[in-house]
């Protein structure tokens, strides 16, 4: 497993878009990481952690105060493009998000003007 981290810091505005390096493998988790010492983000942050070739969301949260972690899945289909389920009308399976040759894409609104956070990602 490999661990990409990325230091965030915002504009004046409090927005801020940064990128991992190409990555290739499924994405365990990802960690934000209330860094800065004194300068963190602001509370209410909000997050749009995406693919950069596709878009693909790996993390969409608003109004985050704090350090977090998060394990991003997506549905699964079978090959006739249908939900895959446990069971007849059951719960969707889902997998880990796949990249390959791609980076993340952190973007950052309402961070607060010239704040700081950090984020790992864990690729396997």
């Amino acid at each position: 497993m490999k661990r990409y981290k990325v230091s965030v810091t915002t504009d004046g505005s409090g927005n801020a878009v940064a990128y991992t390096p190409r990555l290739s493998g499924e994405i365990h988790e990802i960690e934000y990481i209330k860094d800065g010492g004194a300068n963190p983000f602001a509370n209410g942050v909000d997050f749009n952690i995406t693919s950069e070739a596709t878009g693909k969301t790996l993390w969409a949260e608003n109004d985050v105060n704090a350090s977090a972690s998060r394990a991003p899945r997506v549905p699964t289909h079978s090959t006739a493009g249908v939900a895959a389920l446990y069971a007849a009308a059951g719960t969707a399976v889902f997998a880990r998000p796949g990249m390959a040759n791609d980076r993340v894409k952190i973007s950052i609104a309402q961070g607060g003007a010239t704040k700081v956070g950090a984020f790992h990602i864990l690729v396997a």
